[in-house]
């Protein structure tokens, strides 16, 4: 069942073990960032964290972690929490196709119960705010989604722009905010400007789950995040109306912000700890001015921490940038089988395909960095076999260690656009960046030794069903019996007459064969391709010259010729 507002996702973690409550006095400078930074290094497993109790803080309560861990976010999908993470991917692509399903408009949000306006609004009598890293510039709020229109286009539905961007709080009603370049919202407000207006906004703290993965997904300027909700989460993604702004906010929001980016106001934000895992320093960024504040009674804070990863931006940000990546490949390149961007939002991507031919896949790598996406993140790409698996780590690196020539599979693009938050930029948002291609040579490419790779067995997906179920009955074949006649020729080389070297024990149980001429050794019991000629792969049957011209290994010396007497 679909999770309508954070109160009911926090409920559904609980009853999978995936929310702790810590009701002992914390502080909250010094204990709530900690414990964020340590649930997210736990591997993919880390809870959710609810505090009500701290210190100094009246009333407060605080959620932290909420999607930080691959069984978090199999849960924000109403998916079992165990749901391995190229499932999850692979679940969110196939309901992406869904797009769009419109919205649920409701009436009478819970957000409506207290309203502060005029000289009331105070965000530090609504929220308790404390930093998140030690250097931070101010107190921040990173986790909420920020809704804006097109203000030339202002009745465009899929032009309101749903985000996530960071906010730095500057006094009781104004937030220091930063609209990247590559933002819908910077585009929002450029517009607003060049009219001489203000940009009207709601910012929505404390929101159900998908909504929060659709504020972190890149998606093309006119596709409502609303209606890709709605697909994500298999049910109309039920919004309201603001009652200051009349934008369109998520109806179960816990507490809401609104007000205008003053236009042409820029005052000095930053530095904060950012999702690259470095600081961004101070920068002249846009100003927002809160006008009106509504709040559930008992409001929960939502907040992320981020720093070095991984913390919980990776695990909410990472399917939601492989997606609309892979979908947008796709439409191009139906030979893409997976794309894994889950590194640094994108920074670094590994892209599994087909080849129909040589350069086939630079071609496919160029395209993944001239994508929408890519032009801001993209830096680094990867692009390995369809049968390697880009989420399988181990697999990449043997592709990269085995198939990767360097001048002609690794291509340097200088002075490439990169969002300016990249510490490895110089000048800020220009960077060089790399495609390598880790596929194997398809002609008229002929390079290197690559046709024959080693293939995952047969029985390997059963005995992987039974490892992770031991209880289950384990996945053995039938019992082979010798045949009456012994083989005739080598399956490999069709050398007559293979000598018997071992017998089991039981007679007629099995029997090992071993070829004079090619050396190839068998037992009679292994499976057809393996001791039939028919069935022998053709590429590594041997004939007489290939035995004879075997070429003798060069980090082998010669032998010697004998010592003198």
């Amino acid at each position: 069942m679909a999770h309508d507002d954070l109160r009911a996702y926090l409920a559904a973690l609980e009853k999978h073990g995936q929310l702790r409550r810590i009701s002992d006095p914390v502080d909250a400078d010094v204990d709530l960032s900690a414990a964020a930074n340590a649930a997210g290094r736990l591997e993919g497993t880390g809870p959710a964290l609810l505090f009500d109790n701290l210190r100094d803080i009246t009333g407060g309560r605080v959620a932290l972690n909420v999607h930080g861990s691959w069984a978090n976010h199999a849960v924000a999908l109403d998916l079992p929490p165990a749901t391995p993470v190229r499932q999850q991917v692979e679940e969110l692509a196939r309901r992406w196709n869904d797009f769009p399903v419109p919205p649920d408009r409701r009436t009478d949000p819970p957000f409506t119960q207290n309203r502060l306006t005029g000289e009331d609004v105070d965000l530090f009598r609504v929220l308790p705010l404390f930093r998140l890293n030690d250097s931070d510039g101010g107190f921040y709020l990173d986790k909420a989604a920020v809704v804006s229109r097109d203000p030339t286009d202002p009745e465009h539905f899929g032009k309101q722009n749903v985000g996530i961007y960071r906010l730095q709080v500057k006094g009781r009603n104004r937030l220091g905010m930063q609209p990247g370049s590559i933002h819908d919202i910077a585009k929002h407000l450029r517009l607003a400007e060049e009219r001489g207006q203000d940009l009207p906004v709601a910012i929505a703290v404390g929101v159900d789950p998908v909504t929060s993965i659709v504020a972190a997904t890149p998606m093309r300027y006119e596709d409502s995040e609303y209606e890709m909700a709605g697909a994500l989460r298999g049910a109309p993604a039920p919004i309201a109306t603001a009652p200051l702004t009349g934008i369109d906010v998520p109806w179960g929001t816990e507490v809401l912000l609104e007000g205008v980016i003053e236009g042409r106001v820029r005052e000095v934000e930053g530095p904060f700890g950012e999702f690259t895992g470095h600081y961004s320093g101070g920068r002249s960024m846009a100003v927002v001015r809160i006008d009106q504040i509504s709040y559930r009674t008992d409001p929960i804070f939502e907040h992320l921490y981020l720093g070095r990863p991984w913390t919980e931006i990776d695990y909410l940000m990472g399917p939601a940038t492989c997606v609309p990546l892979l979908a947008q490949l796709r439409t191009e390149f139906p030979e893409v089988r997976a794309v894994n961007a889950m590194y640094t939002h994108g920074l670094l991507v590994i892209v599994s395909t087909a080849t129909r031919y040589g350069g086939f896949a630079k071609a496919v790598g160029l395209r993944t960095m001239t994508t929408a996406h890519g032009l801001g993140y993209c830096k680094v790409v990867i692009v390995v076999d369809e049968d390697v698996d880009p989420f399988n780590l181990p697999q990449v690196m043997w592709a990269l260690s085995t198939k990767v020539n360097g001048p002609a599979d690794v291509v340097n693009l200088p002075q490439m656009s990169i969002l300016p938050l990249d510490p490895g930029a110089d000048p800020q948002g220009i960077s060089n960046k790399l495609l390598i291609d880790a596929t194997t040579p398809v002609r008229p490419d002929a390079r290197g030794r690559h046709e024959h790779p080693v293939r995952d067995l047969p029985g390997v997906d059963a005995w992987m069903r039974w490892l992770r179920a031991p209880h289950t009955p384990v996945p053995a074949h039938a019992a082979s019996t010798v045949e009456a006649e012994p083989p005739a020729v080598c399956p490999r080389c069709a050398e007559p007459s293979p000598e018997r070297q071992a017998a089991s024990a039981e007679p007629g149980r099995w029997e090992i064969y071993a070829c004079g001429r090619c050396h190839y050794g068998w037992r009679t019991t292994e499976p057809p391709h393996r001791v039939r000629p028919e069935s022998f792969p053709p590429g590594l049957r041997w004939t007489r010259l290939d035995i004879a011209g075997a070429p003798e290994l060069p980090l082998i010396p010669p032998l010697l010729p004998p010592a003198s007497p």
